[in-house]
């Protein structure tokens, strides 16, 4: 039966020289970008990886140590201060990011004036350098001449140093935060509520249904793929913040920074001020870890309530 079975089966079609050519093609094509992931990605983190369980000195010769640096990260005095500081900066600037920018691409999709206009303001931020949006921010937060204590005192207030206090500073990173991620936001999930079909708003139209209850009963349910996506690359990047943190809250002379510090800009104390290269690996490991984890979840979480019908 066996070799009957042999016999039967078809021979394996030897590819054509045109199909040869296709995939010699093909491979040029993407051998660029495979090349510079596995220079500048894939070869990092294993180097990394392995320089967690050794001692690097400042040449990155490596001593293997074991699971020390592992130990020494979790008897860290700042690693709880810096986990929840992240976690609250998350926490916090992904839902209301989501939500204003849910809010403004609704209003960019209905028939306004100067939609193009308005799209390209909101997100310019989004193409702006990070780094000199948090400068702006800086200025616009100054306890001395900043345009938002001159807000304050025009509505009677009196003015703060925002960015010297741990208990506002955090706060006035995260509104950069969210102002800057609102127009990268609002622009896709704006092309993902241009995908729905304009028969769902006709008939709910029809059956009586309002503008709120189309928003939440239409919009928001067809949205929720686009949502998912945009959740996810969120909740990943606040995990990362760094640069806003380092360039508002000056790190040598702002009181507040060993307050407001997150777990990337503990990694760069020790990677980069204080020399501890196998250390700081450590916690680049760690934050990896965590955050493969809450990825994990969404992924499994959002088929409950991500319709991809």
């Amino acid at each position: 039966m066996s070799e009957e079975k042999k016999m039967a089966k078809p021979a394996k079609r030897k590819a054509s020289k045109r199909e040869r050519k296709d995939w010699t093609a093909a491979y040029i094509f993407i051998a660029p970008v495979t090349i510079g992931l596995i220079i500048f990605y894939v070869f990092p983190f294993i180097q990394n990886f392995w320089f967690s369980f050794n001692d690097v000195n400042k040449f990155n010769m490596a001593t293997f140590i074991g699971l020390e640096n592992y130990k020494q990260l979790f008897q860290e005095p700042d690693l709880l201060l810096a986990l929840r500081n992240t976690l609250i900066y998350a926490v916090i600037t992904v839902p209301i990011g989501l939500a204003l920018s849910l809010l403004i691409a609704s209003l960019l999709n209905s028939k306004i004036k100067g939609t193009s206009f308005y799209r390209t303001i909101y997100f310019l931020p989004s193409v702006t350098m990070s780094v000199a949006v948090a400068l702006v921010w800086k200025l616009i937060f100054h306890s001395e001449y900043g345009i938002f204590n001159e807000i304050v005192k025009m509505l009677g207030g009196s003015p703060q140093s925002w960015l010297t206090k741990p208990a506002t500073a955090l706060g006035c990173v995260m509104i950069v935060a969210i102002w800057g991620s609102v127009g990268y936001n609002m622009i896709i999930l704006l092309a993902g509520m241009q995908g729905i079909s304009k028969s769902y708003y006709e008939a709910a139209a029809i059956d009586g249904a309002g503008p709120v209850q189309r928003f939440f009963k239409i919009t928001v349910p067809l949205l929720t793929p686009t949502i998912f996506f945009v959740t996810i690359t969120g909740l990943i990047g606040a995990f990362q913040v760094f640069d806003s943190i380092y360039m508002m809250i000056d790190p040598q002379t702002n009181p507040a920074f060993n307050q407001v510090k997150t777990m990337n800009v503990l990694f760069y104390q020790n990677a980069f001020m204080y020399g501890y290269k196998g250390y700081a690996a450590a916690i680049s490991i760690f934050m990896f870890v965590i955050i493969m984890i809450i990825t994990a979840i969404q992924l499994w979480g959002q088929k409950k309530w991500v319709n991809y019908d």
